[in-house]
């Protein structure tokens, strides 16, 4: 028995696929036919990987074949699974630069407790002091405390209109325009949000933000490495990260993986340095001594441990809790050791981003695919 191939394609024709308006033929899921004698070879392409569509598609192909051409046919099935391309969320932003912004850098920590968003408030105001332009994007959802930390948590940004549309105006405080989520709840209220709506929101305070004309606009990172941290860097191409840390073995161990982080392959944002807080503490009756509270530069040590910059220390200063309480970043005080260590870190921090933009091509925001319950990261 010799099977004719236009034979076995007028039985396929009587054949729709589950989601398809046309039949099999027609469509272009029939691929190719060989025909073998009694044989036939059938090579489909669908565009679902749905294995209870592809069985079906099977079991119906061999009943239209044996009952329509030849009931001892020998049939073989092979099929391609081709899905279409995802349509883009209009509601996430990738990868899109904010005009007029030239770098965007994290302040980022491996856990919680070890001053991050003091270091973050008192680069911001140094950075204002020498003369930049800066932002602030307070991006700890859960927990922000930006608006403390620069006297402005009862202020409430207004609406400007820009280019036509209607834009968040940020609060600005000694010489920083600051914006956060903190400005949009009460002070006994709990944001409980899921990663995606936690997501949206930054996106709104990052690009539906009158920001204009910035050197640097700092992001003050929740503690850890998660979604919001993902979310971040796929809506903005991040210029570099700082990781800040204690001494203390334990904050070590977390900042460690704050900058595994950053350098995971497909993430690959820069790593301009190591910030170590609370390194030591000098009483004011003893101001030739240092205590080593939380251990002696460990986190000097990981610099060099990571082959990254350390950037400097900030001691156990009471005056730094006062300040960042009142509203007023030590780094605020002239003529003070506080100050001038905090001049030296942001210094650091300059330099090392000159050096990075001299060196390094500009980072592409990451796009973020989630494959069998897990996020995998690609550029």
């Amino acid at each position: 028995m010799q099977i004719k191939k236009q034979d076995v394609l007028k039985a396929l024709e009587s054949i729709t696929l589950a989601g398809e308006g046309k039949n099999m033929v027609e469509s272009g899921a029939v691929q190719n036919v060989i025909t073998f004698a009694d044989e036939v070879i059938v090579d489909l392409k669908m565009t679902t990987p749905a294995m209870h569509i592809k069985k079906r598609a099977e079991a119906d192909v061999i009943k239209a074949i044996k009952e329509q051409v030849y009931a001892d046919a020998q049939v073989k099935i092979n099929i391609q699974v081709e899905a279409p391309p995802k349509a883009e969320n209009p509601n996430l932003i990738k990868g899109k630069p904010i005009p007029g912004i030239k770098n965007i850098v994290a302040v980022a920590s491996g856990k919680g407790g070890v001053g991050k968003s003091t270091v973050t408030a008192n680069i911001a105001v140094t950075l204002a002091k020498m003369g930049f332009k800066v932002g602030v994007l307070d991006a700890d959802i859960y927990g922000p405390s930006i608006p403390i930390m620069f006297d402005v948590f009862n202020e409430r940004p207004l609406s400007v209109t820009v280019d036509g549309k209607s834009k968040m105006k940020p609060v600005e405080s000694h010489g920083v325009k600051v914006l956060s989520i903190g400005f949009f709840t009460k002070p006994n209220q709990a944001v409980i949000w899921r990663g995606p709506m936690a997501a949206k929101a930054l996106n709104q305070l990052i690009f539906d933000a009158a920001w204009g004309e910035l050197d640097f606009m700092l992001l003050d990172l929740p503690p850890g490495t998660g979604d919001i941290h993902l979310s971040l860097m796929q809506s903005l191409p991040i210029t570099g990260a700082v990781v800040v840390s204690t001494p203390q073995t334990v904050a070590l161990a977390d900042a460690r993986k704050g900058v595994a982080m950053f350098q995971q392959e497909n993430i690959d944002v820069p790593v301009l340095g190591v910030v170590e807080n609370m390194s030591y503490f000098t009483p004011a009756e003893l101001p030739d001594n240092k205590y080593y509270i939380f251990g002696k530069e460990g986190a000097r040590n990981l610099a060099e441990d990571l082959e990254i910059p350390f950037l400097g220390e900030i001691p156990i200063e009471q005056s730094i809790r006062e300040a960042g309480d009142i509203g007023r970043p030590a780094a605020l005080q002239t003529a003070t050791k506080t100050e001038a260590a905090f001049e030296e870190v942001t210094k650091k921090v300059v330099e090392e981003t000159v050096r990075r933009n001299e060196n390094l091509p500009p980072t592409e925001a990451i796009k973020i695919t989630t494959m069998a319950g897990c996020s995998a990261v690609k550029k």
